[in-house]
């Protein structure tokens, strides 16, 4: 390999001209001689530019000739001509005379030569050296580093993967030399070992000057679902969704986008586990803090719907306060089971605020308190005692709901929908959708209950059988019910009668439930009949039995096979009894 040092001829120094004029001719033949012997092709010297032309360069050598050296090898990738009249350079003999008697020189070929010099070096002493992207090959892109065509693997372009190598393509990096081979032109570069030396006096420097509390701007990096990444120079740090915005953030792009240069607020930093949190609504003063103030009770607030739930609807009153409007607040009347039947998602909405909680961070908002309550004046509306026209709403097993006007329902009890009728649901009266008549029979207006009654407007089974008999009749009824202390004898629909268990011609050893069946027809006398409480008292005793003939005429006789009355024991052997006279309440 010929030395990388440039030879340089030996030119006589201008201070010694007087002692070449005291020369001889040999002697002169002699120097002469010696300086042309200094050149050699394949020898790199240094030579000083003449002159430059469009074909080609002249340079002074110190030979008897001047060199030419072609333009091309002295032009730049844009095309300009990279050197000038009294540069000094490096070039190449390609030949000490040609047969113009000039010397033919090379550029390229000297930095070749040099670059491999250069390039060794730089390995042995494990440092940097330039080069510039001119083209991806592949497995990575293809360098020239001062002439010389090296190899940049894609693993080791970046600490981390490039999407497009592409736009790498004419640009000028530092590299470090992995392997080179001179004997093969081989030469293998990696760009991520300069990035990773870097990025650690980076981040070290980063580290050094970062302080809780401090404000300091970053590039936005990367963006997820939960926060941001920030680099703020060779360090990383994590802006939280929670602290972008004092309020609702759906999603961090709602804010940024990856490149953006933005101004944060450290709020921790770990140097040992590289870790950086930050904060960006931290620039601006809590909004709660005077929430108090700014939003006292009873204010007329506006803001904008931005989230239902299924227990009400969020407002943003201002970014970071949002008051709650729950379902119960949003009518008076109507029973809200979906907010989405009454607001909707980005509509504006006025409301009152009801309550303010500094500590939990809620405002809790009213609709309903922009109007009157209704049942603020329903009394006068429907005063106790009117009578009303309504339509059965709905049914529960207690009663029935009768809607009087928007909103505004009456309950009617089920003990208010029959005088006598044991009813076991409400549906046996009315139906659901039934136009009614009923009468107001209470009004509860701070409880919002008002009450009604229809049995006013439907006859009075009592009445009528209470009327169309007297004491000493003799009846026949079915059994309704057993209990210890006598029969209840349903005597006409609607209407019940307590024959006492001392008024029952009976086996006084059997019990009533052994004795007696529900639904068995009985014959019984009327001994009381009570206006004022309504009860009807019965005696089976001195009245006769139902023949067999008398049960089989009676309605249903075929489904009801009751055993005949068990015959009572001789009259001495039952113990007189004096009780009180027998009474039965005609309500459930």
């Amino acid at each position: 390999m010929a030395s990388s040092d440039p030879k340089k001829p030996e030119n006589p120094r201008q201070g010694d001209t007087g002692d070449l004029e005291n020369l001889g001719m040999d002697e002169l033949l002699d120097i002469y001689e010696k300086k042309i012997s200094n050149f050699a092709e394949g020898d790199i010297v240094r030579g000083k530019v003449l002159k430059v032309t469009p074909s080609e360069a002249i340079v002074d050598i110190g030979y008897k000739s001047e060199g030419l050296l072609p333009i091309s090898e002295v032009t730049g990738y844009g095309g300009d001509v990279t050197i000038k009249a009294g540069d000094e350079i490096d070039v190449f003999l390609e030949r000490l005379e040609d047969i113009s008697g000039h010397v033919i020189l090379s550029r390229e070929k000297a930095e070749r030569m040099l670059i491999w010099d250069r390039i060794e070096a730089a390995y042995k002493a494990d440092q940097a050296i330039q080069g510039r992207v001119i083209d991806r090959v592949k497995g990575g892109l293809s360098v020239d580093v001062g002439g010389v065509k090296a190899f940049l693997p894609g693993s080791l372009i970046d600490t981390k993967p490039v999407k497009n190598l592409d736009s790498l393509r004419g640009h000028e990096y530092r590299f470090k030399v992995v392997s080179f081979d001179k004997k093969r032109n081989n030469v293998v570069l990696s760009r991520r070992a300069i990035v990773e030396i870097e990025h650690q006096a980076q981040k070290v420097a980063t580290f050094n000057r970062l302080q809780e509390g401090q404000v300091t701007r970053g590039v936005v990096k990367n963006i997820t679902d939960y926060g941001v990444f920030v680099d703020l120079g060779g360090v990383d740090g994590l802006l939280h969704i929670t602290d972008i915005s004092w309020g609702r953030v759906n999603h961090p792009s709602e804010y940024f986008n990856v490149g953006d240069e933005i101004e944060v607020v450290i709020l921790k930093f770990d140097p040992q586990a590289e870790r950086v949190s930050l904060g960006y609504k931290q620039k601006s003063a809590d909004p709660w803090s005077d929430v108090v103030q700014r939003y006292p009770l009873g204010t007329k607030v506006h803001g904008k719907v931005v989230s239902l739930t299924d227990y009400g609807a969020f407002v943003e009153l201002e970014e970071g306060v949002e008051g709650l409007i729950h379902v119960s607040e949003m009518s008076w009347t109507k029973k809200v089971r979906n907010p989405s039947k009454i607001l909707s998602i980005g509509g504006e909405v006025e409301a009152v605020v009801s309550d303010v909680n500094v500590t939990n961070r809620r405002i809790s908002l009213s609709l309903k308190a922009l109007e009157q309550n209704p049942w603020e004046t329903v009394g006068e509306r429907y005063p106790v005692g009117s009578v009303i026209n309504g339509k059965v709403r709905n049914l529960t097993d207690f009663g029935a709901f009768v809607e009087l006007e928007e909103g505004i329902d009456g309950l009617i009890h089920i003990s208010d929908m029959s005088w006598n009728r044991r009813l076991k649901h409400p549906n046996e009266v009315l139906k659901k959708g039934d136009s009614v008549q009923a009468r107001v029979t209470s009004v509860d207006a701070d409880n919002q209950r008002l009450s009604l009654s229809i049995k006013e407007f439907l006859p009075n089974e009592w009445d009528n059988f209470a009327k169309a008999h007297n004491i000493g009749d003799e009846i026949v009824g079915n059994i309704a019910k057993i209990t210890d202390f006598g029969l209840f004898i349903r005597v006409a629909d609607g209407v019940e009668a307590l024959a006492h268990v001392s008024e029952i011609h009976r086996d006084v050893k059997v019990k009533l439930d052994k004795a007696f069946q529900v639904g068995e027809p009985i014959r019984a006398r009327i001994i009381k009949i009570d206006w004022t409480e309504k009860k009807i008292g019965l005696s089976t005793k001195d009245v006769q039995p139902l023949s067999a003939e008398e049960r089989a005429a009676l309605p249903g006789a075929e489904a009801s096979a009751a055993p005949a009355p068990v015959e009572a024991e001789p009259a001495e052997t039952v113990a007189p009894a004096e009780t009180a006279t027998p009474e039965i309440t005609t309500k459930s």
